[in-house]
């Protein structure tokens, strides 16, 4: 899985229908100097994976052995899509974001994408890796046929977001947290 997603981040996406725009251009293929846009490794535990979620949210204490083992679980799934941007002048992950894709019964057993964990390192912001995470993975959710894909982000992000065609729905976000 993380082989074909590696070959749909560099070739088979349309980046046609992309809605965002980069000035200067970047790409999957070319994030920025220095900059590689790719799936993770479990090498990335080493490399600040971490650091940089922990710039989103409480990302916990987590042992080599666990990130192995849920590394390993999400790859086998098939349906978790996690991208970083790896510094590669500092051998260091700076931006990170995921898909997750879920098997409907609606829509005739659809699949409906989810972007979470949008982050990018507070030394890297203004580069545009926001931009190209979330459009890298709007593409990737329709190029794996979901028939729609939704987000979750602050009030405060929402303009970021239409820019790439998300729009507020009617439907309203509640939770119910057992840990913080």
């Amino acid at each position: 899985m993380w082989r074909k997603l590696r070959m749909a981040i560099n070739m088979e996406l349309d980046w046609s229908s992309n809605t965002g725009l980069f000035s200067p251009p970047i790409s999957p293929s070319h994030p920025g100097e220095g900059l590689v846009l790719r799936p993770l490794h479990t090498a990335d535990l080493n490399r600040g994976f971490y650091k940089v979620l922990s710039q989103l949210t409480l990302a916990g204490d987590v042992t080599p052995e666990e990130f192995i083992k849920n590394f390993e679980h999400m790859k086998k799934t098939g349906d978790y899509y996690i991208i970083v941007v790896e510094d590669t002048n500092l051998g260091q992950i700076v931006a990170t974001a995921t898909l997750i894709r879920e098997h409907k019964f609606i829509h005739a057993c659809a699949k409906r994408g989810r972007v979470e964990e949008v982050v990018v390192s507070d030394v890297c912001r203004g580069k545009q890796l926001g931009k190209l995470l979330v459009s890298t993975l709007t593409l990737l959710s329709k190029k794996l046929d979901c028939y729609k894909i939704t987000l979750e982000c602050a009030p405060k992000n929402v303009a970021f977001y239409k820019k790439f065609g998300y729009t507020a729905s009617d439907e309203t976000y509640m939770q119910c947290r057992f840990f913080e």
